[in-house]
Protein backbone atom coordinates (compact mmCIF):
# COMPACT_ATOMS: atom_id res chain seq x y z
CA UNK A 1 0.00 0.00 0.00
CA UNK A 2 1.15 3.71 -0.76
CA UNK A 3 0.07 5.88 2.00
CA UNK A 4 -0.76 9.63 1.82
CA UNK A 5 -1.12 11.89 4.08
CA UNK A 6 -2.83 15.35 4.03
CA UNK A 7 -3.17 17.87 6.38
CA UNK A 8 -6.17 20.33 6.25
CA UNK A 9 -5.50 23.56 8.34
CA UNK A 10 -8.57 25.44 9.20
CA UNK A 11 -8.66 28.73 10.11
CA UNK A 12 -8.25 29.63 14.37
CA UNK A 13 -11.67 30.30 14.61
CA UNK A 14 -12.74 26.57 14.13
CA UNK A 15 -13.38 24.69 17.21
CA UNK A 16 -9.87 22.94 18.60
CA UNK A 17 -11.31 19.60 17.95
CA UNK A 18 -11.86 20.05 14.65
CA UNK A 19 -8.69 21.93 13.71
CA UNK A 20 -6.16 21.18 11.77
CA UNK A 21 -7.40 17.64 10.80
CA UNK A 22 -4.71 14.73 9.18
CA UNK A 23 -5.83 12.27 6.65
CA UNK A 24 -3.91 9.23 5.87
CA UNK A 25 -5.65 7.80 2.23
CA UNK A 26 -3.70 4.33 1.34
CA UNK A 27 -4.01 3.32 -1.87
CA UNK A 28 -2.69 -0.05 -3.58
CA UNK A 29 0.59 -0.50 -4.71
CA UNK A 30 0.73 -0.98 -8.50
CA UNK A 31 2.38 -3.88 -8.38
CA UNK A 32 0.20 -7.32 -7.86
CA UNK A 33 2.67 -10.20 -6.91
CA UNK A 34 1.27 -13.57 -8.03
CA UNK A 35 3.62 -15.97 -7.04
CA UNK A 36 7.72 -16.98 -6.92
CA UNK A 37 8.47 -18.44 -10.25
CA UNK A 38 12.59 -18.96 -9.24
CA UNK A 39 14.87 -18.22 -6.61
CA UNK A 40 18.87 -18.92 -6.92
CA UNK A 41 20.82 -20.63 -4.64
CA UNK A 42 24.57 -20.44 -4.27
CA UNK A 43 25.90 -23.48 -3.82
CA UNK A 44 29.60 -25.24 -3.02
CA UNK A 45 29.15 -28.07 -5.91
CA UNK A 46 26.94 -28.14 -7.97
CA UNK A 47 26.69 -31.38 -9.45
CA UNK A 48 26.27 -32.50 -5.58
CA UNK A 49 23.46 -30.29 -4.66
CA UNK A 50 21.80 -31.77 -7.51
CA UNK A 51 22.14 -35.31 -5.97
CA UNK A 52 20.55 -34.12 -2.98
CA UNK A 53 17.77 -32.45 -4.55
CA UNK A 54 16.67 -35.26 -7.20
CA UNK A 55 17.46 -37.81 -4.94
CA UNK A 56 15.95 -36.76 -1.46
CA UNK A 57 13.52 -34.13 -2.34
CA UNK A 58 12.12 -35.87 -5.39
CA UNK A 59 13.23 -32.55 -7.54
CA UNK A 60 14.26 -32.85 -11.21
CA UNK A 61 17.15 -31.39 -12.89
CA UNK A 62 17.01 -29.09 -15.69
CA UNK A 63 19.74 -27.49 -17.97
CA UNK A 64 18.70 -24.15 -19.55
CA UNK A 65 20.11 -21.06 -21.45
CA UNK A 66 23.94 -21.89 -21.89
CA UNK A 67 24.56 -24.80 -19.88
CA UNK A 68 22.79 -23.25 -16.87
CA UNK A 69 21.33 -25.78 -14.19
CA UNK A 70 18.24 -25.83 -12.29
CA UNK A 71 16.07 -27.57 -10.17
CA UNK A 72 12.47 -27.92 -11.25
CA UNK A 73 9.77 -28.57 -8.83
CA UNK A 74 6.00 -28.33 -9.31
CA UNK A 75 5.44 -25.23 -11.45
CA UNK A 76 8.75 -23.13 -9.97
CA UNK A 77 12.69 -23.56 -10.14
CA UNK A 78 15.72 -23.06 -8.30
CA UNK A 79 18.40 -21.62 -10.48
CA UNK A 80 21.99 -22.88 -9.45
CA UNK A 81 25.17 -20.59 -9.30
CA UNK A 82 28.43 -22.21 -8.27
CA UNK A 83 30.13 -20.04 -5.68
CA UNK A 84 32.86 -17.75 -7.10
CA UNK A 85 31.26 -18.12 -10.56
CA UNK A 86 27.81 -16.20 -9.88
CA UNK A 87 26.24 -14.75 -13.01
CA UNK A 88 25.47 -10.97 -12.99
CA UNK A 89 23.62 -9.41 -11.44
CA UNK A 90 23.47 -11.23 -8.09
CA UNK A 91 22.64 -10.87 -4.70
CA UNK A 92 25.01 -8.74 -2.63
CA UNK A 93 26.27 -11.22 -0.37
CA UNK A 94 25.86 -14.57 -2.34
CA UNK A 95 26.96 -17.82 -0.09
CA UNK A 96 26.41 -21.29 0.20
CA UNK A 97 24.47 -22.45 3.22
CA UNK A 98 23.21 -18.92 3.82
CA UNK A 99 19.54 -19.54 2.68
CA UNK A 100 16.21 -20.79 5.08
CA UNK A 101 13.34 -21.88 3.18
CA UNK A 102 9.93 -24.24 3.39
CA UNK A 103 8.65 -26.59 1.13
CA UNK A 104 5.06 -28.18 1.26
CA UNK A 105 5.07 -31.59 0.62
CA UNK A 106 2.38 -33.41 -1.30
CA UNK A 107 2.97 -36.67 1.01
CA UNK A 108 2.39 -37.08 4.35
CA UNK A 109 4.91 -36.14 7.31
CA UNK A 110 5.09 -40.10 8.46
CA UNK A 111 6.12 -40.62 4.73
CA UNK A 112 8.33 -37.85 4.41
CA UNK A 113 10.29 -39.09 7.58
CA UNK A 114 10.82 -42.79 6.68
CA UNK A 115 12.12 -41.78 3.33
CA UNK A 116 14.66 -39.40 5.19
CA UNK A 117 15.42 -42.33 7.51
CA UNK A 118 16.27 -44.69 4.89
CA UNK A 119 18.33 -42.16 3.07
CA UNK A 120 20.37 -41.66 6.06
CA UNK A 121 19.06 -37.77 6.17
CA UNK A 122 19.10 -36.02 9.66
CA UNK A 123 15.97 -34.62 10.41
CA UNK A 124 17.19 -31.40 12.92
CA UNK A 125 13.95 -30.84 14.34
CA UNK A 126 10.48 -31.77 13.81
CA UNK A 127 7.55 -32.55 13.66
CA UNK A 128 6.93 -29.36 15.12
CA UNK A 129 3.66 -26.89 14.47
CA UNK A 130 4.77 -23.29 12.62
CA UNK A 131 3.00 -20.89 10.63
CA UNK A 132 3.05 -21.02 6.85
CA UNK A 133 1.94 -17.97 4.33
CA UNK A 134 -1.17 -19.63 4.28
CA UNK A 135 -2.01 -20.66 8.17
CA UNK A 136 -0.74 -23.55 10.23
CA UNK A 137 1.77 -26.30 9.55
CA UNK A 138 3.36 -28.95 10.66
CA UNK A 139 7.30 -29.06 9.85
CA UNK A 140 10.53 -31.24 9.61
CA UNK A 141 13.82 -29.43 9.30
CA UNK A 142 17.01 -30.59 7.39
CA UNK A 143 19.87 -29.34 5.97
CA UNK A 144 21.44 -29.95 2.44
CA UNK A 145 24.77 -30.39 1.40
CA UNK A 146 25.78 -26.37 1.71
CA UNK A 147 23.68 -26.25 5.62
CA UNK A 148 21.00 -24.67 3.70
CA UNK A 149 17.97 -25.06 6.85
CA UNK A 150 14.97 -26.71 4.44
CA UNK A 151 11.82 -26.97 5.92
CA UNK A 152 9.42 -29.58 5.00
CA UNK A 153 6.04 -28.94 5.54
CA UNK A 154 2.00 -30.37 5.42
CA UNK A 155 -0.91 -27.41 5.91
CA UNK A 156 -2.97 -27.92 9.26
CA UNK A 157 -6.68 -26.64 8.54
CA UNK A 158 -6.77 -23.77 10.73
CA UNK A 159 -5.73 -20.25 9.15
CA UNK A 160 -3.71 -17.84 10.54
CA UNK A 161 -1.30 -15.97 8.39
CA UNK A 162 2.07 -14.70 9.74
CA UNK A 163 5.23 -16.73 8.42
CA UNK A 164 7.84 -18.44 10.34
Amino acid sequence: MISVVVTIRTPEWFPPRIRDVTVTVKKPAPIDIQHLDHLVLTVADIEQTIAFYCDVLGMTSIVFGEGRRALAFGRQKINLHEAGRELLPHATSPLPGSADFCFIVGSSLAATIDHLRELGVEIEQGPVVKTGALGPITSLYIRDPDGNLIELSVYSTNDDRGGD
